[in-house]
């Protein structure tokens, strides 16, 4: 199973240099992935915890690319309806050819009202607009020659396409995740409540007559006790979990570090 990580791209911890001694923090602990996550526009009611600063998440997986060399760089979740699909696709590919193929791509379809308020975007559609952003998606990587709205143009760069992990809870996410992505990306299950719903997973993936795709489950570990950590990753291995992302709780890079130092001990290292 491989182990990921989470990293606050938002509130005091998301300084430049807070997230990079972060990022290289979690790269030297042999963790496979560094996850961060999207908001857009927080309203003042609502802001514990980050007061209302949110690094954007492209750009800053665009930045950790240029400052990692080996661990690969997540998202948990790009939010489809609040951003244009060819544009989406666009900076997706950029992603992928600028990390050397360290992207993985985890998507959902949103709920905060206040966000898609700001963004003048009607939440009752949120469904059908992610879907048509990952049909759209799906046709990019495909093809050199795609169209959009009657018009042909070239997609280059093309890199191969990252995983699409598309996160949420089932039956709707996990339905979507079988039509249109590579991966199923949970958050919180327990290793008997994933057994359940891998199986309903491979029903709906071989309804599509498409191959099982990956779960990759964000989740806490107990990394101040690594015996007890990996009874919990062997647990979630054995209910067909491919991967899991630490939830990382910290307000200092010396707290990071700590947990990163506990990571690497958990992972062998």
């Amino acid at each position: 199973m491989q182990v990921g990580v989470t990293m606050r791209n938002m509130g005091p911890e998301s300084t430049r240099a807070m997230m990079e001694d972060c990022a290289r923090a979690a790269q030297d602990s042999g963790a496979e992935s560094l996850w961060i996550t999207d908001h857009v526009a927080i309203p003042p009611d609502d802001a514990e915890g980050s007061g209302g600063r949110y690094v954007d998440p492209l750009i800053t997986l665009g930045w950790l690319a240029g400052i990692t060399r080996t661990i690969k760089l997540g998202s948990g979740v790009i939010v489809l309806p609040y951003r244009p699909p060819l544009m989406f696709a666009r900076q997706v590919a950029a992603l992928q050819e600028l990390s050397g193929g360290r992207l993985l791509l985890g998507v959902g379809i949103g709920w905060m009202d206040a966000e898609f308020r700001a963004l003048g975007i009607n939440r009752s559609d949120r469904g059908r607009d992610s879907d048509a952003v990952l049909s759209f998606l799906e046709r990019c990587f495909a093809a050199d020659v795609v169209e959009a709205n009657g018009q042909p143009f070239l997609f280059r760069p093309r890199p191969a396409k990252p995983p699409v992990l598309v996160g949420g809870r089932a039956p709707h996410a996990l339905e979507r995740a079988a039509r249109f992505g590579d991966g199923w990306l949970p958050m919180g299950m327990s290793p008997s409540d994933v057994a359940a719903a891998k199986q309903q997973y491979l029903q709906l993936t071989n309804g599509y007559g498409k191959p099982a795709g990956t779960i990759t489950l964000m989740t806490a570990l107990p990394l101040q006790d690594a015996s007890q950590s990996r009874d919990l990753l062997e647990a979630y291995g054995a209910a067909g979990v491919d991967r899991i992302v630490c939830g990382v709780r910290y307000r200092t890079y010396t707290e990071y570090a700590l947990s990163m130092s506990r990571l690497a001990t958990v992972l062998g290292r």
